[in-house]
């Protein structure tokens, strides 16, 4: 067998291979074997009919076309691995020429496992910011923990900022109501920024079993593109106010809330929680800005391939989540005023920086021979069962091959990670 390599991108090649007389007689033995088992010989059971006697009958079109057929199967993969490339997918292969028993080239094409060249991920300049806990962030808090413990006692007046109120409403764009506009009994605690700018502000005043119109303009960056900048009008039914009553932040407050026996025991507490949650997103934060960095200081083609099985998978989570609030994919692009043009646009860019992300890692993992021993991996399978035991589809998945690869390439990947890390401090 010979090959002769031509590349057609950073992650496409094209392999020609030409087999001669002896690859040829191999294929044709084989050929032979399997088409005998196929044919009916008077005096024979089918499929026990002998070689040497099928070579009479076995017309020798269809000889020859299973030679080559396996000849090709069998020496495809080889190519590749003599040219030192690895195919992402089996490779697509297209006869050129062939003379039966003497000659056979073919061409084949895959997508490949691209060349990356690594910058110094040594020295990629991204530093991690500090894990910092202000009195800002205890105090809110603490007076979340006390508007858990408040009492809410119904009256009759007009709301006020601070009050929760109850309210029936539907909103409309150029007089039809819009999706994810309207609402009954709905629960809003005035001054608490969930709504638009104008909305909260405009209940306070009113009193139970009024009705009245807010006229709002939503704010220009707002998320759902159909309603950015658009104007509205909310018609509104104030159904009732409730004042909301609560407790002081006082010792008393904090023995309610665990061990603690005075309100600086419950504030210091707070305060480890709030920095360990700080350092944890700040540290998730300082690896995806090393990743990005590695990526942007490397050279990461992005095979096609691969970027189209990234949308795939961002496509099927959109989707997944879409069905469980019933609605389809294409309800979800309507409700988020995305066409589906300007999605696969933002989420072919995703894609692509995935794909170039785990390349890089990939790539930095073999180059620094980072590993996992099989003891690691069986010690996560282990934790893992502990977690799913509840769940038999979930255990059963467990004991698959890919699932045990999956899991191991991941604690690469996660150990690679850490040794960007170690190097970046």
């Amino acid at each position: 067998m010979k090959t002769k390599l031509k590349r057609l991108s950073d992650s496409r090649v094209e392999i020609t291979v030409t087999l001669d007389g002896k690859d040829l007689k191999d294929a044709g033995e084989k050929a032979l074997e399997k088409l005998a088992k196929e044919i009916h010989v008077e005096g024979f059971r089918k499929g026990k009919v002998p070689v040497d006697v099928a070579r009479k009958f076995v017309p020798e079109n269809d000889l020859n076309a299973e030679t080559a057929d396996i000849a090709v199967r069998t020496t495809i993969i080889k190519a590749f691995q003599e040219n030192e490339k690895s195919p992402l997918v089996l490779p697509n292969a297209n006869i050129t020429k062939y003379v039966p028993g003497d000659l056979l080239e073919y061409v084949a094409t895959a997508d490949i496992i691209p060349e990356v060249k690594l910058g110094d991920y040594k020295k990629l300049g991204v530093k991690m910011a500090s894990a910092k806990v202000t009195e800002k962030d205890i105090e809110n808090v603490l007076n979340n923990i006390a508007s858990s413990f408040a009492e809410k006692k119904a009256i009759k007046r007009a709301a006020k900022l601070e009050d929760e109120v109850i309210i029936d409403f539907v909103g409309k764009k150029d007089g039809k109501a819009f999706d994810g506009g309207s609402a009954k009994d709905y629960k809003l605690v005035l001054g608490s920024g969930s709504f638009i700018p104008g909305f909260e502000d405009g209940i306070v005043g009113h009193e139970p079993g009024d009705k009245f119109e807010l006229k709002l303009t939503f704010p220009k960056d707002y998320g759902v593109k159909d309603l950015a900048g658009a104007k509205t009008v909310f018609e509104v039914l104030l159904k009732q106010v409730n004042e909301i009553a609560k407790p002081k932040i006082d010792d008393e407050l904090a023995k309610k809330c665990g061990p603690f026996k005075t309100v600086v025991d419950l504030k210091a507490d707070i305060k480890k929680n709030l920095a360990s949650q700080t350092e944890h997103r700040e540290e998730e934060k300082f690896k995806d800005d090393l990743v990005k960095a590695l990526v942007e200081k490397s050279k990461v083609p992005a095979p096609e391939i691969l970027i189209d099985d990234q949308m795939r998978m961002i496509r099927d989570d959109i989707t997944r989540n879409a069905a469980s609030q019933g609605m389809s994919f294409d309800d979800y692009l309507k409700r988020a005023g995305e066409t589906k043009e300007n999605w696969e646009k933002e989420a072919r860019k995703i894609a692509e920086q995935r794909v170039k992300a785990s390349l890089a890692l990939q790539t930095l993992a073999v180059e620094q021979k980072i590993t996992v021993s099989d003891e690691l991996v069986a010690a996560k399978i282990a934790e893992l069962k502990d977690v799913y035991k509840k769940s038999p589809e979930a255990l059963k998945s467990l004991k698959d091959p890919n699932v045990k690869m999956d899991i191991k390439n991941r604690m690469i990947i996660e150990a690679t990670l850490d040794f960007l890390v170690k190097n970046n401090k």
